[in-house]
């Protein structure tokens, strides 16, 4: 018997034999891939993109730590025992540092040692290894306090300037008189900085004068004012600057509780475009110079531009150094008719009235209270 003969292949072709009648391709191996040039433009992108990501980032960091001061002195006051982590958040709470995580990661870094506890002076947007010489050393730290409440006329705040070894009453208040000190916020011609003083505690060092004090205190005024919005009053109160800061005093002499703020706000302006005497009793201790428990009719008779049982209108100056609340209440008054407001319990909450018979009520009720 004749054997099969073998299927011939063309030289060349891999062939694997199974047996004498099968044959097996082998695998050929798969080709390597090629990095083309578009995969090397995308690499290199994105390599150059977390470059400018991490520059970014390190000029950010360096910018925080290295600051830009500017601005008046902002007082600052150290606790004992606080921790680093604390002072941070202080510090950026008065605008000294802009980041409370650059401050710690600084203080790690750095390990400046003990922090020490006091009264300080810095600027915004303070250099982070100033502030931690300046906290380390101890240094700079203010000689006096003087802390200015709400509520306070000039006049009253120049006597605590005053009670400072060193400087006078009487020379604080011919400075405020003088034009030489201004706020941004005065009307032209004006020289009056009655209400143009935050309310605030102020550090005074070796060598401050009153000129020196009473500049921090406006300083202080005009950028607290300017942060709430007040140069937009126009728009949204519909009164000019100047006016909703005279309106923001008042609010402040009124109010005893910060809910009845906004209320206040709009019944004094609700009564300006009625054309209606504001009747405000702060207004009348204004007049007289002092404050009292009781006012007489000889007192709400005072002739005096700033009465406002006499005279409609808003008195021609504010009547008393104001706080951030206050402001953003005249500002922004709460929305509503009233007309009227009366002392409604012990604590200092007003209930409010838009008709004449409901303010009599409320009155009725205060006197039954022994309120008023």
């Amino acid at each position: 018997m004749t054997q099969p003969s073998r299927p011939l292949r063309p030289p060349g072709d891999d062939v694997y034999v199974r047996d004498a009648y099968h044959y097996e391709e082998l695998p050929k191996p798969l080709p390597k891939p090629r990095r083309g040039p578009r995969a090397g433009r995308i690499l290199l992108i994105v390599v150059g993109v977390i470059v400018l990501l991490l520059a970014l980032a390190g000029f950010w960091v360096q910018r925080q730590i290295s600051g830009h001061p500017h601005g008046g002195p902002v007082a600052v006051s150290i606790p004992k025992g606080s921790s680093t982590s604390a002072i941070g958040s202080l510090l950026h709470r008065h605008g000294v540092i802009g980041n409370t995580t650059v401050w710690r990661l600084y203080t790690t870094v750095k390990r400046p040692g003990p922090l020490q506890s006091g009264d300080y002076q810095f600027r915004h947007d303070e250099n982070m290894g100033h502030v931690l010489d300046v906290l380390h050393g101890g240094t700079d730290t203010a000689v006096h306090r003087v802390t200015i409440p709400e509520g306070l006329t000039l006049r009253e705040i120049a006597a605590r300037v005053g009670a400072i070894p060193g400087l006078s009453a009487d020379r604080f208040m011919a400075i405020a008189q003088s034009g030489t000190i201004h706020s941004q916020f005065q009307p032209p011609g004006s020289t009056s900085l009655e209400g143009l003083v935050f309310a605030d505690t102020y550090f005074v060092q070796k060598g401050d004068d009153e000129t020196k004090l009473l500049a921090k205190m406006v300083d202080n005024f005009d950028r607290q004012a300017s942060a709430v919005g007040m140069q937009d009053a126009p728009a949204k109160a519909g009164v000019s600057t100047y006016d909703a800061i005279i309106v923001a005093s008042l609010v402040e002499r009124e109010a005893k509780v910060d809910e009845d703020r906004g209320m206040i706000a709009r019944t004094i302006y609700n009564r300006l475009g009625k054309n209606m005497k504001l009747g405000i009793d702060a207004t009348v201790e204004y007049s007289i110079g002092t404050h009292k428990p009781t006012l007489s009719n000889a007192d709400l008779d005072t002739d005096s531009p700033y009465n406002t049982r006499k005279y409609p209108g808003l008195p021609p100056t504010p009547i008393a150094a104001v706080g951030q609340k206050s402001l953003m209440a005249a500002l922004n008054p709460t929305p509503g008719p009233w007309l009227y407001y009366v002392l409604a319990d012990p604590s200092g909450k007003h209930a409010f009235a838009t008709t004449d018979a409901e303010f009599e009520q409320l009155v009725r009720q205060a006197r039954a209270k022994g309120l008023i």
